[in-house]
């Protein structure tokens, strides 16, 4: 099947030899997207404003590939605490509606650039 790489310039670059984002016959991959603008400078603040931009980086490369969060159906949240779910969780409810993509949410001990959030998509064309 033909893989077709996602590119926005709205989102931080790639920091390394993965895609933005791929499709893939019906489907559409969004690569995890740290909270970081289009410099590459993590924004500050705690795990609530930076699930913030790394809901707004998921959508341009969503946009990008000519889709919607509407389109999302699974989402991963990596965190660093998660203690601060409740946090993450506020800001994610306000990106998505009903019916909610599948979603899981891990704690890992890393993430790139000391980012304390991460989130990857799978996206489905209508």
């Amino acid at each position: 099947m033909k893989r077709i790489p996602i590119i926005s310039a709205k989102a931080p670059a790639a920091i390394g030899p993965y895609s933005q984002g791929v499709s893939s016959g019906g489907m559409v991959f969004i690569s995890g997207q740290i909270p970081a603008g289009v410099t590459g400078a993590l924004v500050a603040g705690g795990a609530a404003e930076q699930t913030e931009r790394c809901l707004i980086n998921v959508r341009e490369v969503l946009v990008a590939a000519g889709l919607t969060m509407n389109d999302v159906v699974k989402t991963t949240v990596f965190m660093t605490d998660l203690g601060q779910f409740p946090a993450m969780n506020e800001v994610y409810a306000r990106h998505f509606k009903a019916p909610f993509p599948a979603r899981a949410t891990v704690q890992v001990s890393a993430l790139p650039k000391d980012a304390a959030v991460e989130i990857e998509a799978i996206a489905v064309r209508p």
